[in-house]
């Protein structure tokens, strides 16, 4: 029985191997097929993802130029700030300095004024130990105005009101408000109705009218009011004498007195120069006053003014002063003004005029 030959490569397994290498095919293809697919979406999926990070990265740019501006706004913040420090330490250190000064000069011139306290006592008991002694009042005689007061006193004994033309230099400045520094500056915001009627610059109305009613007949006079300037109290006679003996320029002056409103700083410098713009020359003044002056010919740039400064703005007042003249001066102290007292006293003697600060009752 003959034997059948065994082929390797018979059709049945070539069948299976092209089946085999057809199903590796197909398989190839469907995964090719599914990869494409899963390309375009994760394709599509990046170039989302890279827009995305590129509008991020363009706001990014953005904040960050935003943030320099910022920065190098804050940094010029900073160097204002440390400026503004520097002079604000400064300042305070001044201050300081000014602070010590002021408490220096306030408390000599509280020793000085418990002085003048005391002196004045003493001149009042001496008042009223020479009005007991007289016996009869004293007459009219040829006095231009009747002064009313209690007993008709005399306080200002040592003044002689003479000779041929008379000058009144008048402070009209805040200070003539009251004597204290709380109440001037109360005073100072009140209206113009209360500020006339305020105590101190009452007295000083009425030391002005004592003054007039003290003229000779044959007197010419000028009644100049000064604050940070100095002009006449009747506008229309500036430059120019009045008759001492004409009671409606009298009157007229006193009235006009009576409406002026204290304010402002207190500048001597022009007081003195306003004496210059009379001609003839006065040969006897009055000043009426309550302490140093406040500034110069021009008002200060500082709010507060030292103790040193007011006597150096006094000194530097008295070269405006023409010389010859008599300077009797009429003082209603202040509080904190120690330095008055000596430096007016000083120019009455250098002049031969008087110096005389009333009591409060006067006239």
């Amino acid at each position: 029985m003959a034997r059948r030959r065994l082929d390797t490569f018979s059709l049945s397994f070539l069948d299976i191997m092209s089946c085999g290498f057809g199903a590796v095919v197909l398989f190839y293809m469907i995964i090719s097929a599914t990869m494409a697919i899963r390309s375009d979406e994760l394709n599509k999926n990046l170039s989302e993802r890279a827009d995305k990070l590129r509008v991020e990265a363009s706001e990014g740019e953005d904040n960050l130029v935003e943030l320099r501006n910022t920065l190098e706004e804050t940094e010029k913040k900073i160097v204002e700030a440390r400026g503004l420090s520097r002079r604000i330490i400064e300042l305070i250190e001044d201050k300081q300095v000014e602070l010590a000064e002021m408490e220096d000069d306030t408390v000599a011139r509280q020793e000085h004024i418990n002085k003048l306290k005391a002196d004045l006592k003493a001149l009042e008991e001496d008042s009223k130990r020479l009005s007991a002694a007289s016996s009869q009042p004293e007459e009219l005689g040829d006095r231009l105005r009747r002064i009313q007061g209690d007993g008709d006193r005399q306080y200002l004994t040592g003044v002689k009101v003479g000779g041929e033309r008379v000058l009144v230099l008048l402070d009209a400045s805040a200070s003539m408000l009251d004597e204290t520094i709380v109440n001037i500056i109360r005073r100072r915001n009140m209206d113009d109705a209360q500020k006339i009627r305020s105590p101190k610059w009452q007295r000083a109305l009425r030391t002005v009218e004592w003054l007039v009613a003290q003229l000779p007949p044959g007197a010419r006079f000028q009644i100049v009011r000064f604050s940070q300037t100095a002009s006449p109290v009747l506008p229309d006679s500036a430059e120019t004498w009045l008759e001492a003996a004409d009671p409606e320029v009298v009157d007229r002056v006193i009235q006009g007195s009576r409406r002026l409103v204290p304010n402002g700083g207190t500048s001597l410098h022009n007081a003195f120069a306003s004496v210059k713009t009379l001609t003839p020359r006065p040969d006897n003044i009055f000043l009426i006053t309550d302490g140093l002056p406040t500034q110069g010919r021009e008002p200060p740039r500082s709010r507060t003014v030292s103790g040193r400064a007011r006597l150096r703005h006094f000194n530097n007042s008295l070269e405006e002063l023409p010389g010859g003249i008599p300077v009797n001066v009429v003082l209603l102290p202040i509080e904190g003004d120690a330095q008055a007292a000596t430096e007016f006293w000083r120019l009455a003697q250098a002049t031969q005029g008087s110096f005389i600060s009333p009591s409060r009752d006067w006239p």
